[in-house]
């Protein structure tokens, strides 16, 4: 399951040595180096791939920048989880840098020193998304279920001192997807996933259900505070399962593939879910701010006319029955 080791376009290791008894000559039957290598006819899922992270350098980039720009300018009022965003916004922004490098490694360069790097930042994609997430998650949970808890651990030197983890463990992570060779590393993506998506999906059905049942008998409307925290943790989860349950769905059942399959279509397209988050997060984060701080009063309010207008010129539908 874990994205390096067979498909294409995540490759962690070079293809298999010729044995050295072999009498042919090497030079002549040695295949040049291609992250195409085996799926040279079976290209669509790569391309699928590949398209999605195109969305994410020119939607995602500047979406991610965006974030980070608001979290700097509410810095003097932050909320707690605002580095774990940023920590996430930059990792993204990052993420979807690589893609120009890829797409001409892909198709002109064909180095293996760019490819090591692109390798660190599929490691980095890999692990910081959904341990940043978890972060957040855990944020929110502690919050809501454990307030007085939460009122201790308010400082920002224990989100700092998670971070610095999260962090650490992703340039591991990374570095050795860099590196490749080492025996069942694939099973360290595999558990991670599975650990942080069900982690993810309890944790925010809890927060939902606790927020739910605080609304108190005979009251029909929830709390405003509590009512925005509702709407918080609903996004989180709408982005876990459109963006982490392909791969935790598709991946385990490899044996149902053929090899090939696998590797060119069923990899891709179940990564591509996972890539897209670069642009999914910070557009679902952007659209739950009231007001784009960077957009002034009057661009706001021309927009809303030009909606407005646009709604007026719909003729209304007619009723069937006149």
């Amino acid at each position: 399951m874990e994205r390096n080791v067979s498909s294409p376009l995540n490759l962690t290791s070079l293809p298999t040595p010729l044995p050295l008894n072999a009498t042919a000559d090497i030079n002549a039957t040695a295949k040049p180096f291609s992250v195409f290598d085996g799926c040279e006819l079976l290209v669509e899922g790569i391309h699928f791939d590949l398209t999605i992270q195109c969305i994410n350098v020119v939607v995602g980039i500047p979406a991610n920048l965006l974030v980070i720009a608001i979290l700097i300018q509410n810095r003097k009022n932050p909320s707690t989880s605002d580095l774990f965003l940023g920590c996430l916004a930059f990792m993204d922004s990052y993420f979807g840098a690589m893609t120009p490098l890829l797409l001409l490694n892909l198709y002109y360069w064909h180095s293996k020193e760019v490819w090591s790097a692109l390798k660190f930042s599929y490691g980095v994609k890999d692990t910081s998304g959904p341990l940043f997430l978890s972060c957040i998650c855990l944020d929110r949970f502690v919050a809501v279920l454990f307030p007085v808890m939460f009122g201790q651990f308010k400082p920002i030197k224990y989100r700092l001192s998670l971070s610095v983890l999260v962090l650490c463990l992703t340039f591991a992570y990374s570095a050795a997807k860099m590196v490749g060779g080492l025996p069942n590393f694939e099973k360290v993506f595999t558990c991670e996933i599975l650990a942080a998506f069900i982690w993810m999906v309890l944790c925010n059905v809890c927060i939902l259900w606790a927020l739910k049942k605080s609304r108190g008998a005979g009251k029909d409307e929830m709390h405003p505070m509590k009512k925005k925290a509702f709407k918080m943790v609903l996004s989180l989860l709408y982005i876990i399962v459109f963006n982490y349950l392909p791969p935790v769905a598709l991946f385990p059942f490899e044996d149902y593939y053929s090899p090939d399959v696998f590797r060119c279509y069923v990899q891709p397209v179940g990564f591509a879910f996972l890539n897209i988050s670069s642009t999914t997060q910070p557009l679902v984060y952007l659209s739950r701010l009231e007001k784009l701080p960077f957009l002034s009063d009057t661009c706001i309010k021309k927009c809303c006319n030009c909606v407005s207008a646009e709604n007026n010129k719909t003729p209304p539908a007619q009723n069937p029955s006149a």
